[in-house]
């Protein structure tokens, strides 16, 4: 049956779920606290729940919406319409780079699709030096995926990479009466606040993803099984790092260390190949 919501129907493609709860409206817009001549980009404006109420404090703001029908509404809008500029484009391709004005200026913030918000966080952590903050409302298990720490059971692959960007940090917890169609999930609001100086000195950020992704692919093994096509135990060792841990109980200072160990030897091999050339 299909959803509709001040005229729109709601589309499962683009994971849509309309905020319409005003006291979590006001919550979340009151955190992310707009202020004007601030370079503001919304991701999903959709019906405009959070656009109407941050459009009232600033004179301009960027949204990022991949629905034409929507963009179109926003575009037309009798109020927004000369507030915003409509980006009609898939936010996990999109360069939010091209927004820039002064480095580190975006502040970003979006009800994002939660079919897409794992890959789209990642795709959004390469912008981090262009970016001051980031507001997102996400599945409440995602949220909670974001802030593990390790030696939590939910402690993984975005966690590591989340806390190598960013300082991430629960804000408010909002039921699934606050949309419609109600998601059969809690969800939660977030800041993501970009590190200055990155927690871990990483020599190469592809290596350390490549560790981190080998190690939790299969997290019921040992780091020294899990790792096993990277580095031999007696080399995790070598490290300070005990073999016999599991991914989940490692930090992300040790995974560091692992990830610049094995970049290393990747940079020796391939001098060795072209002296050998």
């Amino acid at each position: 049956m299909s959803q509709k919501h001040l005229g729109h129907t709601a589309r499962k493609r683009f994971g849509q779920n309309f905020l319409h709860d005003q006291y979590v409206i006001d919550q979340i817009v009151s955190a992310i606290n707009p202020k004007p001549g601030e370079n503001l980009v919304e991701i999903g404006p959709g019906l405009g729940a959070l656009t109407d109420l941050v459009a009232e404090e600033v004179a301009h703001l960027t949204v990022v919406e991949l629905d034409r029908d929507l963009a179109k509404r926003l575009r037309e809008h009798p109020f927004l319409g000369k507030k915003l500029t409509v980006i009609e484009e898939d936010a996990l391709k999109f360069d939010f780079a091209s927004l820039v004005k002064t480095d580190g200026d975006l502040r970003i913030f979006g009800n994002l699709p939660y079919n897409i918000s794992t890959p789209l966080m990642f795709h959004l952590f390469s912008f981090t030096k262009k970016v001051k903050d980031m507001h997102f409302m996400l599945q409440n298990e995602v949220v909670k995926r974001l802030c593990a720490t390790h030696g939590d059971k939910l402690y993984g692959r975005l966690s590591v990479m989340a806390q190598y960007y960013c300082q991430p940090i629960p804000v408010v917890a909002v039921p699934p009466s606050a949309f419609k169609p109600a998601p059969k999930v809690d969800s939660a609001f977030v800041r993501l606040i970009p590190h200055a100086t990155p927690p871990a000195q990483v020599d190469n950020i592809d290596r350390l993803q490549q560790v981190v992704t080998t190690a939790f692919n299969q997290r019921r093994k040992t780091i020294r099984n899990s790792l096993k096509e990277l580095m031999t135990h007696e080399e995790i060792e070598a490290l300070g790092i005990k073999p016999e841990l599991r991914a989940e109980a490692l930090s992300l200072q040790q995974f560091a260390l692992l990830a610049n160990y094995v970049e290393r030897k990747c940079v020796e091999a391939s001098v060795e190949v072209k002296k050998a050339e």
